[in-house]
């Protein structure tokens, strides 16, 4: 059973008219903080509605309000307003129009000056570097609801899909599958970038708000609103099913990963988040089945979920395992949580502390389903996996984490602060391993390979020397990334020098033998120095000079 509201619908011409309305106001975030002010605005994206209220009250009280403030009580707060102040607020649309679309409903039976409304979604302004300015409608939020969440929530832009769609290629495609779409944000991203979009979905209130966030904000997405289905496919079904048989050149997804004690076979399961699988299988079986969906040379990225057994010697071992051997893969574990901590995470997510009684009963069965299946933690991060463009192609050794024989297999754990938008660098961090596979083939082919390449190091590296006071010479050097994945590399005298000389001008062959002659290495000592290189050239330390560049 839910209490949810029908899911908000569209037509082309009242499309037009809302995304008209909303660009007058303006509705946007520099506008609604330059209304509530930065505290009342940082409470409100923390989920605290008062210090917004006040504000709002404050300026009804002088007599100061605009279309703006009617806009940010109905959709942002979910409070009544006049219908006579929103009907200013959308002078297009209407009132009348946004009830017919499913965005405000009457409270009570007060009609003229006396007529109030509340709205009946979530209409947030979403600023994005591309597309651009948008809108997004989802389900009203707790703050909004002022309860908890119902089964078939449709959740809004949250912190994993920002995270997803930082983490995702954006370089050119012709298609695309987003995964569990939800109210749609991975598909208004992958627009920008690719030509023909397939977004699935087991619930259909998901699909329809997709639909809706498609035609409210079709202008900036290069849409036709009387043709939708000219670039985006919207198909109901679970997990892989609606397209069987289908490939695709990306495939982006964050898929229900949260895991939910299944100890009551009638317990709620929330669709956005739960797979309503035990423990961490449906993410087991996604990971297993993607690459048999991506075209040759097609990439797929999810965030995900995953149980450390206790005495587990590798956190990764794990998810690394469910990944067919024929598949490029590289895992990201950005945090791990004990199972009290992961508990409490997703309870107080789904806003369950409004309901003590039940809070405590869903804590004990987390805790209770944990113990009695032996997991030590949860893993959360990022996935990639690539299907090869040819089937045969050489392996990649990685320098971590790479069972054999394997392709390009990198497992690792960055708890460091990252960049937001991580899938540029990520997207040339798998290119350099590539290009490193490519030069060990002409290596091995007798060409030259890796020593013939021309390096340098990146503006945003820099080195860090650390001696106590007194010193003759530092006891530690650091490289340190300034952007990206921001890693940090631990020098020694001969990674340093090379480093340091390394300016764009001369192959690093010639480089890692100068800097080798310099300090007297032994055979064994410059083996480790050139593998050392290598891994400060896979990390992004190094970047390669082109003739173009």
């Amino acid at each position: 059973m839910t209490d949810s509201a029908p899911a908000p619908r569209l037509t082309p011409q009242t499309a037009a008219a809302l995304a008209a309305d909303l660009r007058q106001l303006p509705f946007t975030h520099a506008a609604i903080e330059s209304l509530l002010g930065p505290v009342a605005a940082a409470a409100l994206e923390r989920e605290h509605a008062e210090a917004a209220r006040a504000v709002l009250a404050d300026r009804q009280r002088r007599g100061d309000t605009g279309p703006l403030d009617a806009a940010v009580s109905a959709w942002l707060l979910g409070d009544d307003v006049s219908a006579e102040a929103l009907e200013r607020a959308l002078p297009r649309l209407g009132v009348d129009g946004a009830r017919a679309a499913g965005l405000v409903a009457d409270v009570g039976a007060g009609e003229g000056p006396e007529r109030r409304v509340r709205g009946l979604v979530d209409l947030s302004p979403y600023d994005t570097d591309v597309p651009g300015h948008l809108w997004v409608a989802s389900d009203q939020t707790a703050l909004q609801r002022r309860g908890p969440l119902p089964e078939d929530y449709v959740l809004g832009v949250g912190r994993a899909s920002l995270t997803l769609a930082g983490a995702a290629d954006r370089t050119r495609a012709d298609t695309a599958l987003d995964l569990g779409t939800g109210c749609g944000v991975q598909t208004l991203h992958l627009l920008a970038h690719v030509q023909h979009v397939t977004a699935t979905d087991l619930s259909e209130r998901c699909l329809a708000f997709t639909r809706f966030n498609l035609m409210l904000n079709a202008e900036t997405l290069g849409l036709d609103r009387q043709d939708l289905g000219a670039r985006v496919e919207l198909l109901a079904g679970d997990m892989l099913a609606p397209v069987a048989g289908r490939r695709f050149d990306r495939i982006v997804t964050n898929p229900p990963f949260v895991i939910t004690p299944r100890r009551d076979p009638h317990a709620p399961v929330l669709t956005y988040r739960d797979g309503g699988r035990e423990g961490d299988r449906l993410v087991a079986e996604l990971m297993a089945a993607l690459p048999e969906h991506l075209t040759p040379a097609g990439q797929a990225v999810l965030l995900a979920n995953w149980e450390i057994p206790e005495g587990a010697d590798d956190p990764l071992a794990r998810p690394l395992a469910w990944i067919p051997e024929t598949a490029d893969a590289w895992l990201i574990q950005r945090d791990r949580q004990d199972p009290a901590g992961y508990a409490e995470t997703w309870l107080q997510d789904s806003s369950l502390e409004l309901d003590p009684a039940a809070y405590q009963r869903a804590y004990a069965d987390y805790v209770a389903d944990f113990a009695e299946r032996g997991v030590a933690g949860v893993g959360f991060g990022y996935v990639w996996m690539r299907r090869p463009a040819l089937e045969g192609a050489p392996a990649v050794a990685s320098g971590r984490t790479a069972p054999e024989p394997s392709r390009l297999r990198v497992a690792e754990t960055l708890t460091q602060q990252v960049d937001p938008a991580i899938g540029a660098d990520w997207t040339a961090a798998v290119a350099r391993q590539d290009r490193l596979a490519a030069c060990d083939a002409a290596q091995a082919a007798g060409e030259e390979g890796f020593a013939g390449l021309v390096l340098r190091v990146p503006g945003h590296v820099t080195e860090e020397r650390h001696a106590r006071f007194g010193a003759e010479h530092p006891e530690v050097i650091l490289a340190r990334q300034g952007g990206g994945l921001r890693r940090v590399a631990t020098l020694d005298t001969a990674t340093a020098g090379l480093l340091s000389a390394a300016d764009g001008q001369v192959p690093v062959g010639a480089l890692i033998g100068a800097v080798s002659g310099l300090l007297e290495l032994d055979d064994q000592s410059s083996a480790r120095f050139v593998q050392a290189v290598r891994e400060l050239y896979c990390d992004g330390f190094l970047e390669e000079v082109t003739t173009a560049g």
